[in-house]
């Protein structure tokens, strides 16, 4: 399927998907989201996709918020459906199998940085700037932002950047831990990629019942947590991957896996 809004990669089982919308400095209207919610469910079943890294196009944002132009003139009930079109499309990533590494290289503002904390981790560019200035519209942040930041932060830094509607540093996000790490702009897209080869290198299964644990796990006692990490732990020994990492590791060489 051809996409209008979106660029999409595959380099070695590395997927680069950008949102390209320059000239719109990458805004998120129905129509890239539903592009979007497509684009995940191929890779998400493609097994040629192993790692995926969300950027968007341009030097300006990553991306600079959902569309204001569409949502200026929105009903109640449509402002409802379009906050959540736009969750469904971060619950998916969340959800999927598939590692999803964001490559913030520019404004990450309201559904931006609801996009970059639906993936799995954030890189930053220095020159990235990131918010919720949802409140400066009389409004908040309806793609699962006031969520998943109080989840990563806590509520107290999460209160402050969605009730000023300020933007920060990047250098503040990753001192906030809302980033992994900070890079150079010329450095961050091959920074990203470096990771997601390593990523692609290792037993995907691995990571994707890993994915899971963490996720379902922070809604969970710790007990069940950790009888939900168990159960998992022990269907991964049901798999060739076990039996190759393992044998690799007995017969030091390097384990080829197959997903399986």
């Amino acid at each position: 399927m051809e996409f209008k809004n979106l660029l999409i990669e595959n380099a070695e089982g590395v997927v680069t998907l950008t949102i390209n919308r320059p000239q719109a400095l990458n805004a998120l209207n129905s129509e890239v989201l539903t592009e979007l919610g497509s684009a995940l469910y191929q890779l998400e079943y493609d097994p040629g996709a192993k790692v995926i890294i969300i950027t968007g196009a341009g030097e300006k944002a990553f991306v600079a918020g959902a569309d204001i132009k569409e949502m200026a003139e929105m009903s109640s009930y449509e402002g409802h459906r379009f906050a959540v079109k736009g969750q469904h499309v971060m619950m998916a990533m969340e959800k999927m199998k598939t590692p999803v590494i964001a490559a913030v290289n520019g404004f990450a503002l309201g559904g931006g940085l609801e996009l970059a904390l639906g993936c799995d981790f954030i890189y930053a560019s220095t020159k990235a700037r990131l918010g919720f200035p949802e409140v400066t519209l009389g409004i908040m942040p309806g793609f699962g932002g006031t969520q998943n930041l109080a989840r990563l932060i806590g509520p107290n830094r999460a209160n402050e950047l969605i009730f000023t509607g300020r933007m920060i540093t990047a250098e503040k996000a990753l001192a906030w831990g809302i980033v992994n790490e900070v890079f150079a702009p010329e450095e961050l897209l091959d920074k990203a990629k470096e990771t997601a080869a390593a990523i692609a290198g290792v037993g995907l299964l691995g990571v994707a019942y890993a994915k899971d644990a963490i996720a379902n796990g922070l809604n969970m006692t710790k007990e069940d947590g950790f009888r939900y990490e168990a159960s998992l732990f022990g269907v991964l020994f049901a798999t060739e991957d076990q039996k190759e990492g393992m044998a690799a590791f007995v017969d030091k060489r390097k384990a080829v896996f197959t997903g399986k």
